[in-house]
């Protein structure tokens, strides 16, 4: 019988991203960096602004310390882009364009990062009574009760950080268990589109 258990954010692997240099050259440490995180400028949602993303202070520092590198390496990215430009014809220097493509990734991550870090509230759970982003939660799937699954609901910028599964409260599980109770049962529709029924076994505030 095919398993109801829905696909972890991390089997789906992050890739590699932008388009390589042409040759090397006196920067391509900074391009490394850049291919080597998620330059994806995830939009944050109109409840990120309203409350603010739950961060662990270990994940605030990674951020605040991966913005102040992109940052610092601006006049790097403009350095290589003005070099690759005076090497000639535009419209056929693939060193140039690789190099302004990386420059707006670059860009969108301090955005996004700029932005996250502003609104974010650090540190301690706030105590609740329901399933909140910065819990860990303990749910079992109602076709076989004994299949069970842990996790922690939060940012996936939080998974680099913890062992945990992490589903962010966006998700279709993560926005079906959020502001429910311990022994309330709850369905979903996953990716795959078949509708999951699951209960919430558990919940506890993350200690890190």
């Amino acid at each position: 019988m095919p398993s109801h258990r829905p696909p972890s954010p991390q089997d789906h692997g992050s890739g590699r991203r932008g388009a390589p240099l042409v040759t090397l050259c006196p920067y391509s440490f900074l391009f490394a960096y850049l291919r080597s995180i998620r330059l994806e400028a995830r939009p944050v949602s109109t409840t990120d602004h309203r409350s603010g993303t739950w961060l662990s202070q270990e994940a605030h520092d990674r951020l605040k310390a991966e913005l102040d590198q992109l940052v610092g390496g601006r006049a790097a990215m403009a350095a290589e882009i003005n070099e690759r430009r005076e090497e000639g014809d535009l419209r056929e220097n693939g060193g140039y364009h690789a190099a302004k493509e990386e420059q707006g990734k670059m860009e969108a991550r301090i955005r996004y990062l700029t932005d996250l870090l502003r609104h974010a509230r650090v540190g301690d759970v706030p105590k609740s009574d329901v399933v909140a982003p910065g819990m860990v939660v303990t749910i079992s799937f109602d076709d076989d009760p004994g299949d069970t699954e842990q996790f922690l609901l939060g940012s996936r910028e939080i998974a680099s950080t913890t062992d945990l599964t992490v589903y962010s409260p966006e998700s279709a599980l993560g926005s079906a268990i959020l502001g429910r109770k311990p022994g309330e049962t709850v369905s979903y529709t996953a990716p795959s589109g078949a509708d999951i029924q699951v209960t919430i076994v558990s919940m506890e505030h993350f200690s890190g």
